[in-house]
């Protein structure tokens, strides 16, 4: 059973700056085959934020690119989001997931955003 841990979300005022943190357990590192985010506010579609596959780019939805940041750290099985510049737009419920190498996907339970004044 993959579990992953998120961990780092808040409140924050718009331009301030947040990091989240999802650590994985219950597997290997070798067998992850791509780690990130997706988003969803109340009574919006889910979107992607990012994704950082082991053998190819990472991704970031449009509406984040030059803002958001996603790492690895191998040693740790931890994926980061360094989120700059943030908008009150960026305010939802972030869930970190994990694809299997061979195709699988886990969920992180979620962790909320709220970018406010």
């Amino acid at each position: 059973q993959v579990q992953l841990e998120e961990s780092g979300g808040g409140l924050v005022q718009p331009g301030g700056s947040l990091r989240l943190s999802c650590a994985a357990s219950g597997i290997s590192i070798f067998s992850i085959g791509a780690m990130g985010w997706y988003r969803q506010a109340p009574g919006k579609q889910r979107e992607l934020v990012a994704g950082i596959p082991s053998g190819g780019t990472r991704n970031y939805g449009d509406s984040v690119k030059g803002r958001f940041t996603i790492s690895r750290d191998f040693a740790k099985n931890t994926v980061y989001l360094q989120m700059n510049s943030l908008k009150p737009e960026d305010t939802a419920v972030y869930y970190c997931y994990l694809d299997k190498s061979r195709g699988s996907r886990s969920w992180g339970q979620g962790t909320q955003v709220t970018v406010s004044s």
